[in-house]
Formats: structure tokens, C-alpha cells, sequence
């Protein structure tokens, strides 16, 4: 699968190859950098570093990224560094939609049927570096304990993207928050994305993310389900305004629900409740086999391609197990 995906980014590989102003070619082939950063997934590794070393001995690793067993290994600073070519042409977006295109062409989303979810993103920043952007703290910051601290008021110095957040009953962390559309048909993840953390960071990324899914299919009787968090009047008004059936989790707890009790009672409603639980599993294997447990870079950019690498992971292991499943029971996957 990665294969296939990775060969129909061809065209975009050849204009990143195209020599730029200053002349010469970007020191790591693009496709052979995309197959190291899924290694680094797939396998837990947590720094680049020790990535590099295991390529040293691992012919595995070798064998999959396409270098001989006599190619020298990449510096890790260089590997950083090439890192950012892949954001500057949206290298790890793009595999992600091919992957996605081809989980669709298999019969294995239903391309109408969604939920939606977000999760907190432990930032590569402490406590320490969060200080005041006028640069009038008292001290060095070690000692923030009594002390009133909002992201209007202070910025960390290490990552100034990360943001101050608490959900529910966790401690306010520095944080990102990471976004996912899961296809309800098998749980696959249609659509990701990273934001700043706030209050209002999952519905808007919601909203988008939808959005992105009516405009593929514009005639499609869409769904979305969602948790309690989301049973907000203007959330629910924004999906009925694109035609989107709104299957959120109704919250009565002292509050009528924005979503009408005639929707909440039809079967495809309960269906939708069972099925975004699913979307939780992407959350849970990214945080314990991928790298989103900690994020081991800083700015937005590189932790949304961060966050989009762990997806596109998901999907393929995902995809794998469906493809055995589809040949146990003797279908042509």
C-alpha cells in the first residue's frame, strides 16, 4: 500500500527535485524520507536520533526506506532538516489522501457516515518556559506556584504555538489539541488536523472537517456524530445549514439538547453512537504505539505533520487488517 500511494506522488516528488534557486537537489530523496518518518511510527522510536541508528544495523529498515546495505545513513540534523521540505509541499497531507483514496476505492468507507473527535497533544515545553510576553516575571520562572498565568498574558519560550489547556480534570499542560474525521463504515480516519488548544478549537475544526467531506460529496445524506461536548445550539444549526444529520450525544444534564429528540430516535442515530467509538482507537494507538504520547518537535506545523504521520499510519495498519479479513472470507480486497 505504501508503495502504491508513494508512487502516485511522483509528480509532486519531481517538482521537489527540481533544482531550486540556489541549484542541486534536496540531500534526502522525499520518498525514501516519507518511509523512515512511518518506521519511526510503526516501531515507536522516539527521536530521530535513535531512528538513525537503528537504520545503521536494522536491513529491515533499510530495505524499506530503499537504501543498500552499503548507503551511508543520514546525520540526524539533516534529517530534521529535510523534514521541513516535506511541510513545505504538504508531503505527508498529500500520502495521507492517497492512502484514504485508496481505502475508498476498496468498498471500505461509506463516504456518508462520520464522527468526529479531538485529543490533547502533550506539548515539547514545561512549565518553566511559560513566561510573561512583556518580559516583566519576577525571577526566572521557576517559581510560578500563587501566580495568575493566561496565554493573553504569557507565551512559552521554548514552543510560543503551544497553549495553556486543561480539559475536564486534567492539570493545565501546555498543549496542542490534534483533530480526526473517522469514517464510521470501519473506523478509518477520513480527514486530520492540528490546532492551538482552546475552547473552541474542536467544533471549529469539526465544522471544517465536515465541510470537507460535504463538498466530496456534495448529494450524499450525510451524518456526523460527536460526543456530549458538542450539543451546542450553533454547532448543531452550522450542520443542518450544509445538510449534515446531526448525531451528537444528547446532553440533558440540567439543559434541554440542541439536537431534536426526533432525530435521536431514529435507528441510523443509535448506529452512529455505537460507531464513533471507534474513533477513539486511532487516539489510543497514535498515544501508545506511535508519537503523539510526546511530541517530540515544536510549531504547529511540525506537530500537525506530527499528528498526520500517526493517521496515515493508523489507516495503513488498519487497512492491513481489513485486507486479511477480506481474504479470510474470500473476498477480493
Amino acid at each position: 500500500m505504501v508503495n502504491d500511494a508513494l508512487r502516485r506522488l511522483d509528480g509532486l516528488f519531481e517538482r521537489m527535485y527540481a533544482p531550486n534557486d540556489k541549484g542541486g537537489r534536496p540531500s534526502i530523496a522525499p520518498e525514501k524520507l516519507a518511509r523512515a518518518m512511518l518506521l519511526q511510527v510503526f516501531y515507536s522510536i522516539r527521536s530521530e536520533r535513535q531512528l538513525m541508528e537503528q537504520v545503521q544495523y536494522n536491513l529491515l529498515f533499510r530495505w524499506f526506506i530503499g537504501l543498500s546495505m552499503d548507503d551511508a545513513v543520514w546525520v540526524p540534523t539533516v534529517f530534521s532538516k529535510n523534514r521541513e521540505r516535506l511541510i513545505e509541499h504538504d508531503v505527508v497531507v498529500a500520502l495521507f489522501n492517497e492512502i484514504v483514496e485508496m481505502a475508498d476505492a476498496k468498498g471500505w468507507l461509506s463516504g456518508e457516515h462520520f464522527s468526529v473527535d479531538g485529543t490533547l497533544i502533550q506539548a515539547w515545553a514545561g512549565h518553566k518556559s511559560f513566561v510573561r510576553k512583556d518580559g516583566d516575571d519576577n525571577g526566572d520562572g521557576t517559581d510560578f506556584r500563587g501566580t495568575s498565568r493566561s496565554n493573553e498574558t504569557h507565551a512559552s519560550t521554548t514552543d510560543p504555538h503551544a497553549r495553556l489547556y486543561r480539559k475536564g480534570k486534567t492539570a493545565s499542560e501546555l498543549r496542542y489539541m490534534g483533530h480526526t474525521l473517522a469514517d464510521n463504515r470501519h473506523g478509518l480516519i477520513a480527514n486530520a488536523r492540528v490546532t492551538h488548544a482552546d475552547g473552541h478549537a474542536e467544533r471549529e475544526a469539526a465544522k471544517a472537517m465536515i465541510g470537507d467531506a460535504r463538498q466530496a460529496n456534495p448529494d450524499g445524506a450525510l451524518t456526523l456524530g460527536a460526543d456530549k461536548g458538542d450539543d451546542a445550539a450553533e454547532f448543531v444549526e452550522a450542520l443542518k445549514e450544509i445538510g449534515v444529520a446531526p448525531h451528537i450525544a444528547q446532553n440533558t444534564s440540567n439543559r434541554r439538547s440542541a439536537v431534536p429528540d426526533e432525530v435521536a430516535a431514529r435507528v441510523g442515530y443509535a448506529i452512529s453512537q455505537t460507531k464513533r467509538k471507534l474513533i477513539e482507537q486511532g487516539f489510543g494507538w497514535a498515544k501508545l504505539i506511535g508519537t503523539i504520547g510526546q511530541v517530540m518537535v515544536r510549531g504547529l506545523e511540525k506537530v500537525d505533520q506530527v499528528f498526520m504521520l500517526n493517521m496515515t499510519a493508523y489507516n495503513l495498519v488498519r487497512m492491513r487488517t481489513l485486507g486479511q479479513m477480506c481474504l479470510q472470507a474470500g473476498e477480493t480486497a
